[in-house]
C-alpha cells in the first residue's frame, strides 16, 4: 500500500509558498485510515525521520526508500492491513502450531 501523506496544496502552504508540514500532522493524517500495510518517510533529517517514522500506525514504516523487502526481515500489516507476518523466522512461525503436554507429576 503506497500512502500519499502532503498533497500539492498543503505541500505549497496553499497559497503558492513553500509551506513546512509539523511531525503531528504528518502523523495524523498517516493514522487516519483503517490500513496500515506499510508507509515510508522522505525527510533531510534523520532524527524528525525516526520521530515520525516510530508513530506511524503501520506494518513496516521505511525511511527514505519504499518496498525495500527481503526474505530475512519480517513483513506484516497492522489494522486492517492483513493478519500475520510473512519472511524471516517470525514469517515462518506462522505456519506452524504449537503444542503444549503437560503432566501431573
Amino acid at each position: 500500500m503506497k500512502r500519499r501523506l502532503v498533497d500539492s496544496a498543503t505541500r505549497q502552504g496553499g497559497g503558492g509558498g513553500q509551506g513546512r508540514i509539523s511531525n503531528d500532522d504528518v502523523i495524523r493524517r498517516a493514522n487516519a485510515t483503517n490500513y496500515g500495510l506499510g508507509a515510508s518517510v522522505w525527510p533531510s533529517n534523520s532524527e524528525r525521520a525516526h520521530k515520525v517514522a516510530n508513530q506511524i500506525e503501520a506494518g513496516t514504516v521505511w525511511i527514505n526508500k519504499h518496498l525495500d523487502m527481503a526474505p530475512h526481515i519480517p513483513f506484516g500489516g497492522a489494522k486492517q492491513s492483513g493478519i500475520g507476518t510473512e519472511f524471516a523466522e517470525e514469517g515462518l512461525a506462522e505456519f506452524t502450531q504449537l503444542q503444549i503436554i503437560n503432566e501431573a507429576r
